[in-house]
C-alpha cells in the first residue's frame, strides 16, 4: 500500500503512526501533504515518512486518507485525483456525506467515509466507516485494517453514520463529563483531588475493558458487583433516581439530530 495523507495534523497523525506500528503499512510508503510546515515537521517526526506542501506529491499513492476540515475537503479531493492512477479515497471528515465525496472525486472514484474519534490519539480510538457505490470489500478491508489500527473499527450503513457521530464521535466528551462527576464524588467524601480523578479514570477504564474482553453484558457485570443491601446498590438507586441512564440516551439522541442537522 502506498499511502498519502492530506492533513497531517493530530488525527492523520495518529492514524498513521497506528498503521506503522501495526505493519499495515511502512513509513518509507507513506506520503504526507499539509500546507503548514509545523504540521509537515510534526508528521515527519512522528511518522518517518515523507512530506510536502503540494497536493501532487501523492501522485503514487493508492490510497488516499483525507484528514483536511469539511470545508476544505472539495479543493484537496480534487487536486488529488486529479494527480491521476486508480486511488481509493478515505475522507475522516465531519459530516461529508459520500455523495459530495463522489461529486468532488468523480463517479468512478472509490470512496469511503469514515468517523473515528479523539482516542484514537491514544490508540484506543472507536471508528465507523461505510462504503460508497464503487467500493469493493477489499476497500473495506484497507479501512478497517487503517482505522483498526487506532483501535476498533466498524462497517455501517451511510445513514447510521449520524448515530454513530451521537454516540463514538461525542462519547468521549459524556465520558470525561462522568470522570470528572465520579472524581467531584470522591472529593465531596475526602479525597484529595488527584487521587480522586486517578482513581475515577482507571475505574472507567477497567470497566470498559471488562466488557470487552469478558464479553458479558454490561448488565450481567453490574449484578456481580452489586451485593443485596450493600454500597453498590444504594448508589445504583441514586443513579436510577437522578435518571442517568435516560439522560445518556437523550444525549446520543440529541446528538445525532445535530449531526443530521449539520449535514
Amino acid at each position: 500500500m502506498k499511502l498519502g495523507v492530506i492533513g497531517c495534523g493530530k488525527m492523520g497523525t495518529a492514524l498513521v503512526e497506528g498503521a506503522i506500528r501495526s505493519g499495515a503499512v511502512d513509513p518509507k510508503n507513506v506520503t504526507g501533504v499539509d500546507p503548514v510546515a509545523a504540521a509537515r515537521e510534526a508528521f515527519a517526526k512522528g511518522t518517518g515518512a515523507t512530506v510536502d506542501a503540494s497536493v501532487s506529491a501523492v501522485s503514487p499513492c493508492d490510497v488516499l486518507l483525507l484528514c483536511t476540515k469539511p470545508h476544505d475537503i472539495r479543493d484537496a479531493l480534487a487536486a488529488a485525483v486529479s494527480t491521476g492512477g486508480e486511488k481509493l479515497v478515505i475522507s475522516v471528515a465531519a459530516g461529508v456525506t459520500l455523495a459530495s465525496l463522489g461529486e468532488s472525486a468523480g463517479p468512478s472514484a472509490r470512496v469511503i467515509r469514515a468517523m473515528p474519534n479523539t482516542p484514537a490519539l491514544v490508540g484506543k480510538g472507536a471508528a465507523a466507516f461505510c462504503l460508497g457505490p464503487t467500493a469493493t470489500a477489499a476497500d473495506a478491508d484497507t479501512a478497517r485494517l487503517l482505522l483498526g489500527s487506532v483501535g476498533v473499527a466498524s462497517e455501517v450503513p451511510e445513514r447510521l453514520m449520524d448515530a454513530v457521530t451521537g454516540l463514538s464521535g461525542s462519547g468521549p466528551a459524556y465520558v470525561y463529563l462522568i470522570i470528572e462527576a465520579l472524581s467531584d464524588g470522591g472529593v465531596r467524601n475526602g479525597l484529595p483531588r488527584a487521587e480522586a480523578l486517578k482513581l475515577a479514570a482507571q475505574t472507567v477504564l477497567g470497566g470498559a475493558a471488562m466488557v470487552l474482553e469478558t464479553g458479558k453484558h454490561p448488565g450481567e457485570l453490574k449484578d456481580m458487583v452489586t451485593s443485596p443491601g450493600g454500597t453498590t446498590i444504594a448508589g445504583l438507586a441514586e443513579l436510577e433516581r437522578a435518571g442517568l441512564r435516560s439522560a445518556l440516551i437523550e444525549a446520543v439522541t440529541a446528538a445525532t439530530r445535530r449531526a443530521t442537522e449539520l449535514g
